[in-house]
């Protein structure tokens, strides 16, 4: 079996690591971690706007308009992953291309506020700041990709001004991004009057048809859930980190559902989207890829050989922070014909156990709190959930049954550990 998984490994690890290396996939996944530490601020302050407290969000309201100051800091935070993103992924992308990042993100930044249509209200003309956050998301990271392919461009082939050696750099930056920036700006200034004259929308609407449309089809669905978690389980067996593999191609559309949940929590309105950040985060990889919180609670109530009751000592306290490194490489699960059965079938239950519970409205979807991936599971549930102990029960049945699938793979891993030790 082991010599099977190193055959498979010399045919898939070279074009796995190519796609896990491209310079456009990790310029997303860099982009979009630009952009998370204001999803999380704004998600901690979206908790403590509607905290699960009789009578709560009416004080707030009659004390000197509490509610709307909250939701502002909301919308100034979760809501302008889009903005951020437009500026975090063409910074990235032309970075790695070793040019100048900050001024190719900031013509991004300002391409993306171009190709966004204004609205006309009471109070005069402004931007949609629903197309400032996720619902902008998936046109940002096209317009930062443009936009630093095409500043690169001019730069490699110096068509820039350049400027005598004895200026400072900052001012020679200035003056270099001159040309790229206003070819780029032009450029989406002409599509958005384009798209504006031809009654097709704008650049967003057309992304999100190209884009938005087939990704929401594979991600956002139980069946294209259960491919991606598969998928992800498989690439790790292999040894290749699948989540950098598969998170750039669908983490921007979980976030944007993730969103979408927020803004009509805050409305009142019903849930959209059941397949989330939070949902992938919190109930599908419980402790990790593979859903390893089983593997790892046997591996410390329960191991018997010396090298697998080390082993548990040493992973429980990072697995209950959902970090599995050690127990991938230690046991190890990579390249373990043995659990290769429960490290795929884990995450796909929980995926599809979690899926019907909240279809089903016995557990409430998750409602836009985008909960850090190291939160513990059950704190997770609950807040993920909007402060309803269902989110915080499944958990608790999913990891029951984690054990219970890990289990029979695990007892041969630990007998076959204690008959190596007695030889």
């Amino acid at each position: 079996m082991n010599t099977f998984f190193e055959k498979i490994q010399e045919k898939i690890a070279p074009t796995a690591g190519k796609i896990g290396s491209q310079k456009h996939l990790l310029c997303i996944r860099d982009g979009m971690m630009g952009a998370m530490p204001l999803i999380i601020i704004g998600s901690m302050f979206l908790v403590f706007g509607n905290l699960p407290i009789n009578g709560y969000t009416e004080w707030l309201a009659s004390h000197g308009n509490l509610d709307v100051w909250i939701g502002k800091l909301v919308n100034g935070s979760f809501g302008i992953m889009g903005l951020v993103a437009s500026f975090s992924v063409a910074y990235s992308l032309a970075n790695s291309y070793e040019v100048d990042g900050l001024s190719a993100g900031i013509i991004s930044l300002s391409s993306f506020i171009i190709s966004t249509p204004s609205v006309m209200a009471d109070a005069g003309e402004g931007i949609p700041i629903g197309l400032m956050g996720s619902k902008g998301l998936f046109a940002a990271i096209v317009i930062g990709i443009v936009s630093a392919e095409i500043f690169r461009y001019f730069v490699k082939k110096d068509i820039v001004i350049k400027m005598p050696d004895a200026v400072p750099p900052a001012v020679s930056k200035s003056f270099t991004a001159l040309i790229p920036g206003a070819v780029i700006i032009l450029l989406f200034g002409v599509l958005y009057k384009i798209f504006e004259v031809t009654s097709i929308g704008s650049i967003h609407d057309v992304v999100m048809i190209v884009l938005g449309k087939p990704l929401g089809l594979l991600g956002g669905t139980l069946i294209g859930t259960i491919v991606v978690v598969s998928l992800n389980s498989l690439l790790w067996l292999f040894g290749i980190h699948g989540g950098s593999i598969v998170n750039s191609i669908f983490q921007p559309m979980w976030i944007m559902n993730t969103d979408a949940n927020r803004l009509a929590w805050q409305a009142g309105e019903k849930i959209p989207n059941i397949i989330t950040q939070p949902f992938m985060d919190n109930f599908v990889y419980i402790g990790g890829s593979g859903a390893t919180i089983g593997l790892i609670i046997l591996l410390f109530f329960m191991a018997k050989s010396t090298h697998t009751k080390m082993l548990g000592k040493l992973t429980f306290v990072p697995g209950i922070f959902n970090i599995n490194e050690p127990v991938m490489f230690g046991l190890p699960v990579v390249m373990n014909a043995s659990l290769f059965i429960p490290f795929i079938l884990a995450p796909v239950m929980n995926a599809v156990i979690t899926y019907f519970a909240m279809t089903s409205g016995l557990v409430m979807k998750t409602v836009g709190i985008s909960v850090a991936w190291t939160m513990p599971p059950i704190i997770s549930g609950f807040l993920a959930t909007g402060g309803h102990f269902s989110g915080a029960l499944l958990q608790i049945a999913l990891i029951f049954m984690d054990v219970l699938i890990y289990y029979p793979f695990f007892r041969m891993v630990d007998r076959n550990e204690i008959e190596s030790e007695n030889k």
